[in-house]
């Protein structure tokens, strides 16, 4: 690692360095996940595209093979992010998000060093663009509970894959909270908003 890959990797996420990735949030992908439910890995995926939105953080995501099983990416992305939803990847069966080039220049064009990457399913779709970011120098933190896996087994194997290589595992919670930094600043009262719909209903 030289010099300059360990000062940015010992850099917090910020607003201003980090971009956010979400890979694959298709309904038909996320109906086979079985080790969160649905409803909260849908909730804390659009948690993050409100917060990349509000924050000015580039938001790319991009989808596979949406014409079969894996279905189209969430309606409700398109309401958060409609340019992003647009410009989304479309791949046709790669399974390494980074191996299209499309995605690969859309992460390169937004300039960032950090990325935030979450994705479905842990075990396959976020797995692979995470190793593949980590061995290109990027610091990356994984939101683990706005994706999963088809069984608990599963993504257990995936999130402790990618802790070894050296991703930050984090939650929705905590990485709003860390991109926030202060709830007394504009930023911290646009996410603490955002946290507060994650929040159980009385």
């Amino acid at each position: 690692m030289t010099a300059q890959t360990a000062q940015t990797a010992a850099e917090p996420f910020t607003p201003e360095n980090s971009a956010m990735l979400l890979i694959d949030h298709q309904v038909g992908t996320m109906g086979w996940v079985g080790s969160i439910a649905f409803d909260e890995m849908k909730a804390n995926a659009l948690a993050l595209a409100k917060a990349a939105k509000a924050l000015d953080i580039p938001l790319v995501l991009t989808s596979s093979m949406e014409e079969y099983a894996q279905g189209p990416l969430l309606s409700e992305l398109a309401e958060t992010a409609p340019a992003e939803f647009a410009a989304r990847v479309q791949r046709q069966g790669v399974v390494n998000a980074f191996d299209d080039k499309n995605f690969a220049d859309a992460v390169t064009a937004t300039g960032r060093t950090h990325l935030i990457i979450a994705g479905v399913t842990n075990d396959v779709c976020t797995v692979y663009p995470t190793l593949t970011a980590l061995a290109d120098g990027h610091p990356v933190q994984i939101v683990a509970d706005a994706g999963g896996s088809p069984t608990k087994t599963a993504d257990d194997i995936a999130v402790r894959r990618m802790d070894k290589a050296g991703a930050t595992i984090t939650s929705t919670n905590q990485l709003l909270a860390e991109l926030a930094h202060n709830w007394t600043t504009p930023n911290g009262s646009k996410i603490i908003n955002i946290l507060m719909e994650l929040l159980p209903q009385s």
